[in-house]
C-alpha cells in the first residue's frame, strides 16, 4: 500500500527527467516542443525514427526530454519487431538514472478502444508491471473537447479508456498543442509531474543493468552480422555486375510480378516504380493486372497480385486469390523476368509468416525463387538503421526468406517519392539478377492455366445452377410469405467473422463493439419499418482444444435473451477465407450442441462481400471446398452476402429481411426456440465425453508404443542372427538364416565386412530407438481395459437427448464403463481417471497439453 501524498514534505526535484511514449501520430513530437517552450523536435509527417533527447530550462528547472518513436497497431508483442522491442526497453537509459515519469501520449481527437488498450498493454508489458507506477495520460488535440471537461470525456469514451486511467492511478492531463503560447498549461503539468515525485518518494524508473546489458551485447551481434550481410551482398552484385556487358547501359524491357500478404505496400512500390503520383483509393487488389510505362530508357510491364492475408497459409486463403496469383505469369508473356516479394519492414516477420509466404509463392512453380527479390517498403520506420539490421535483428526466419532468395534485397520508402536514386538502384538491382539467369525469363507452367480456365467454365456452370434454384424457391415462398412487423436473428460463427460489424449494418447504428467480444448482447432497433432486435454472440475458435465448456454455454445464451424464439439463425461466414473441413468440423459441433432442427432456421450470411469484386458469391461457393458447398446446402441453399464497408446500401440489409421472411413462410410462421436445458445438457456430454476420449487416446497410444518396441526388439534379434550366421560364414560354418529380401553372394570378405558394418550400424541404431521408447514407457502408467459385460452406464444420460439411439457395441460399453469414473485434476494440474480401488489401476493425462483433435475421432 502507497503513502497518502499528502502526509508528505513537498518535493519540487531541480531535474525532471521524462519520457513520452505513444502510438503513432500521437502528438508526442509536438507535445514535447509545448513542454520545452521551443522547437526542439521535428513535427509534422516526418515520423520520429529514433529516440531523441533534448535538454532545456524551463522555469528554473532543468528538463530532460525523451521523445522516443511512435508504435503502430500491434495487438501483440509477436507483432512488433525485435529490433523496436529492445529500442523501446532501452529508453530509459535515454536519461539516467530513469525517468519520473513516462507521459503517455492519447488524442482525443479519435475514439481509445479495446484495440488501443491491448496496444497499450502489449506495449507496457516490456517495460514490466512497476511502470504504471510512474506513468501519466497526457491527452493532445485538446481543442477537440469543446464546452466539454477532460472528465466528462473519460467517461464517455467507454471501459478502455478508464481502465487506462485507472491503470495510471488517476493521474492525466490535457495539452492543446495549437495554443502553445499558453504556458499555464505546461506548468500545470509540472505540478502533477511534482506531485507524482513525492508520491513515489523521491524515487524514479531504474534501468534494469542486466536487460540493458543484454540488449546491448545482441544490438553489437547483430550490427556485425549485419555488416557481413552487406559485404556479401556488395561482393554478389560485383559478380553479377561482370555478367553485363559494357554496351547495355539498360536491359531494353522488363517484366516483373508484385507478390505479397496485403497492406504490405506492393501497390505503392508498382506506382513508385512507374512513376505513378496519383492517390491510391484505398480498394483490395482483386485481380492481376499488367500496367506498362518507361523507366528511363526500359520498358517495363508491372503485374500487381491479390495479397493473402498475412500469416495464413495458402490452404486458409479463397481459390479465386489463388487462380489470380497463378494466373499473373501469364498476362505478361513470355513470362516475368523477376518476381518481388514485398515484405513491409515496420512489422514482425516469424515462422509463421515464412510459412505462409512460401506456401503462396511456390505455388507459381518450383523455380520461383531464382527470379525473386525481396523488396521492403515503409523504409521510413528503419530511421537510421540499415535494413541489414533489421533482416538480422528480426531473426531466422526472415534470413531464410533472403536466402531462399538469393541474398537479393531492395528497401523502399514510398512516402519519398521523389527520390528517384532508390528506383534507380532496384532497377540495376534487378537487371543484375536477369543477367544471372543468363538473361532468361521464368517459363510458367501452360498446364496451371489450362487448369485454371477448364475449372472456371465448372464453376460458372454449376453457379447458375445454384443461383437459378435459389431464385426459383425465392419466388415458391414469395407469394406465402408477408412482410413481419417484428424479426428476431442470432448470429452464429467464428471469432473474427464479421458477427458484430454485421449486426451495427443490420441496426444502422454502431451497438455492438468489433472487437472480439466475450458476451452475448442484444440490441434492438427499427428498421425499413420492423421492429428488429439482433443478438450477437462471442465466435468460437477453429480448433476445438481452444473451445471450453464456459464459452459453449455463452454462446448458446444468446438464445436465451429471445424467450419467445428467434426467426432466423445467421451462420457468418467470411469470403475472404477459405472454408475448410477443420471449419465445417468445428462449426457442425456447435451446431450440434442445438436441436437438429435449428437447419429449418439457418441461412448463411457471407462477410467482406467487397472481398468478391466481380464475382459472384454462387461462384465463390462453387469455387472453394466441398466443406461450403455441404454448409449451403444444410441450409437449403439459402445465403445472403453483406458488404459491410457499403453502410450507405440499405438494398443489401432489406434483401436479407426479405429472406429471412421468405424462410419464416417456409417455417408456417414458427421461431426456432429449443429446450435450453436440452442443450445444456449436450453441452455437460459432450465435455465428459471429450474428456474420455483424451483419456482412452492416450490409452491407445501407450499400446502402440509398447508393440512398436516389440517389433524393434524382434528385427534387432533377427539382425543379431544374421550377423552371426556371416561371421560363422567367414570361419566356414554354412549359415543358418537367409532374410527374405537380402542375398549374399560367396566373393571376397570384404563385402561381408561392408554387410556386416552396416548390420552393426543398424543394431546400434535400434538400440537407442529402444532406449527412447522404454524411457517413453517407463515414464507413464500401465494402462488396461479390462473385458466389460452388461450395459452401459452412460445410456441413460446420452438417451435423454433427441434421436439418440440405444448403444450395444463393445466399444460404447467400454466408454459406458469410462463414464461411471470420476474425472478430475490432480495438484499437478494432470487429468485423472480414476477405477476402483480393486481394479489397480489409475490413468494420468497431462491436462496442459490436451489435443482433442489429433487422431481417429472415436466419438463419431
Amino acid at each position: 500500500m502507497e503513502n497518502n501524498p499528502g502526509e508528505k514534505q513537498s518535493i519540487t526535484p531541480p531535474e525532471v527527467r521524462l519520457i513520452l511514449i505513444g502510438g503513432r501520430w500521437a502528438g508526442k513530437s509536438s507535445s514535447g516542443n509545448t513542454i520545452l517552450r521551443k522547437e526542439r523536435f521535428e513535427c509534422g509527417r516526418t515520423r520520429t525514427g529514433q529516440s531523441e533527447v533534448r535538454h532545456e530550462v524551463v522555469e528554473g528547472r532543468k528538463l530532460i526530454v525523451v521523445d522516443a518513436p511512435g508504435w503502430s497497431s500491434s495487438l501483440s508483442l509477436t507483432e512488433i519487431p525485435e529490433g523496436d522491442k529492445q529500442r523501446f526497453k532501452l529508453n530509459p537509459s535515454k536519461c539516467l538514472p530513469g525517468p519520473q515519469v513516462f507521459l503517455l501520449v492519447i488524442p482525443i481527437d479519435s475514439a481509445f478502444s479495446v484495440k488501443q488498450r491491448r496496444t497499450v498493454e502489449e506495449h507496457m508489458k516490456l517495460l514490466g508491471e512497476r511502470v504504471w507506477r510512474y506513468t501519466m495520460v497526457l491527452f493532445t488535440c485538446g481543442d477537440f473537447l469543446g464546452e466539454k471537461i477532460i472528465e466528462q470525456h473519460i467517461e464517455s469514451e467507454g471501459d478502455a479508456l478508464r481502465w487506462l486511467i485507472d491503470r495510471c492511478r488517476n493521474r492525466y492531463h490535457v495539452f492543446n498543442n495549437k495554443d502553445k503560447s499558453n504556458s499555464s498549461q505546461v506548468t500545470l503539468l509540472l505540478e502533477k509531474i511534482d506531485e507524482m515525485v513525492q508520491y513515489n518518494n523521491g524515487s524514479c524508473y531504474e534501468v534494469d543493468e542486466q536487460t540493458f546489458t543484454i540488449i546491448e551485447r545482441k544490438q553489437r551481434e547483430v550490427l556485425e552480422r549485419a555488416e557481413k550481410r552487406r559485404r556479401t551482398a556488395e561482393e554478389q552484385r560485383e559478380q553479377m555486375r561482370s555478367l553485363i556487358p559494357e554496351e547495355i547501359k539498360s536491359i531494353p524491357k522488363l517484366q516483373m510480378i508484385l507478390l505479397g500478404s496485403r497492406n504490405v505496400g506492393k501497390t505503392s512500390v508498382g506506382n513508385s516504380i512507374l512513376g505513378i503520383k496519383e492517390q491510391e483509393d484505398g480498394r483490395r487488389t482483386a485481380h492481376s493486372v499488367a500496367r506498362q510505362g518507361f523507366v528511363g530508357k526500359t520498358e517495363v510491364t508491372l503485374v500487381d497480385t491479390p495479397g493473402w492475408w498475412k500469416g495464413f497459409p495458402e490452404c486458409d486463403t479463397p481459390e479465386a486469390i489463388k487462380e489470380e496469383l497463378v494466373r499473373s505469369m501469364f498476362v505478361c508473356p513470355p513470362g516475368p523476368h523477376v518476381f518481388l516479394v514485398v515484405i513491409d519492414a515496420d512489422a514482425s516477420f516469424s515462422t509463421k509468416h515464412l510459412e505462409a509466404l512460401t506456401s503462396h509463392v511456390e505455388l507459381l512453380g518450383e523455380e520461383v525463387w531464382r527470379h525473386s527479390m525481396v523488396v521492403f517498403t515503409r523504409g521510413d520506420w528503419l530511421g537510421k538503421r540499415t535494413i541489414e539490421e533489421y533482416i538480422e535483428g528480426e531473426g531466422e526466419a526472415l534470413q531464410s526468406l533472403v536466402g531462399l532468395c538469393g541474398n537479393r534485397y531492395h528497401v523502399m520508402d514510398n512516402k519519398n517519392t521523389d527520390d528517384g536514386t532508390q528506383i534507380t538502384e532496384l532497377l540495376e538491382k534487378i537487371t543484375e539478377t536477369v543477367a544471372g539467369n543468363s538473361w532468361t525469363h521464368f517459363v510458367p507452367d501452360g498446364q496451371k492455366l489450362k487448369t485454371i480456365e477448364e475449372r472456371r467454365g465448372s464453376v460458372e456452370e454449376r453457379a447458375r445452377l445454384r443461383e437459378s434454384r435459389a431464385k426459383a424457391k425465392r419466388k415458391f415462398l414469395r407469394d406465402s410469405k408477408h412482410k413481419l412487423q417484428e424479426l428476431r436473428i442470432v448470429m452464429l460463427g467464428e471469432k473474427t467473422s464479421g458477427k458484430s460489424a454485421t449486426g451495427n449494418n443490420l441496426l444502422r447504428n454502431e451497438v455492438f463493439p468489433t472487437y472480439q467480444n466475450e458476451h452475448c448482447k442484444a440490441e434492438e432497433g427499427k428498421v425499413a419499418d420492423r421492429r428488429i432486435t439482433v443478438i450477437d454472440t462471442p465466435g468460437w475458435c477453429c480448433k476445438s482444444i481452444h473451445c471450453t465448456e464456459e464459452m459453449d454455454k455463452e454462446i448458446v445464451r444468446g438464445l436465451s435473451l429471445s424467450p419467445q424464439g428467434v426467426h432466423a439463425v445467421l451462420l457468418v461466414v467470411p469470403v475472404d477465407l477459405a472454408f475448410r473441413e477443420v471449419q465445417r468440423v468445428s462449426l457442425e459441433d456447435h451446431m450440434k450442441l442445438l436441436d437438429t432442427s435449428v437447419w429449418k432456421y439457418t441461412m448463411v450470411l457471407f462477410t467482406y462481400g467487397d472481398k468478391l469484386a466481380d464475382k459472384s458469391v454462387e461462384e465463390h461457393i462453387e469455387r472453394e471446398y466441398s466443406a461450403l458447398r455441404w454448409l449451403v446446402d444444410k441450409c437449403e441453399n439459402r445465403y445472403h452476402v453483406m458488404n459491410n464497408m457499403k453502410k450507405a446500401d440499405m438494398s443489401q440489409v432489406t434483401e436479407l429481411f426479405a429472406k429471412i421472411e421468405e424462410m419464416v413462410a417456409g417455417n408456417s410462421g414458427q421461431l426456432f426456440c429449443p429446450d435450453m436445458r436440452d442443450i445444456h445438457l449436450r453441452i455437460d456430454v459432450k465435455f465428459r465425453w471429450r474428456k474420455i476420449k483424451h483419456v482412452l487416446k492416450q490409452g491407445f497410444e501407450q499400446e502402440y508404443r509398447r508393440r512398436e518396441q516389440e517389433l524393434m526388439m524382434g528385427f534387432k534379434e533377427k539382425l543379431l542372427e544374421l550377423q552371426a550366421d556371416i561371421k560363422g560364414r567367414e570361419t566356414g560354418t554354412k549359415p543358418k538364416l537367409l532374410i527374405k529380401g537380402v542375398g549374399l553372394r560367396k566373393k571376397d570378405g570384404k563385402e561381408e565386412e561392408n554387410i556386416d558394418a552396416k548390420i552393426s550400424q543398424e543394431i546400434e541404431k535400434l538400440d537407442k530407438d529402444i532406449m527412447r521408447s522404454t524411457h517413453v514407457l517407463h515414464s507413464s502408467m500401465d494402462w488396461l481395459i479390462p473385458d466389460m459385460k452388461g450395459d452401459s452406464p452412460a445410456s441413460s444420460i446420452a438417451e435423454s437427448l433427441p434421436d439418440r439411439k440405444q448403444s450395444t457395441s463393445d466399444f460404447d460399453k467400454v466408454l459406458g464403463w469410462l463414464s461411471t469414473f470420476q474425472i478430475g485434476t490432480n495438484v499437478e494440474n494432470n487429468l485423472t481417471l480414476n477405477f476402483s480401488q480393486s481394479s489397480g489401476y489409475r490413468s494420468v493425462v497431462p491436462h496442459d497439453n490436451l489435443d482433442f483433435d489429433a487422431g481417429a475421432d472415436i466419438l463419431q
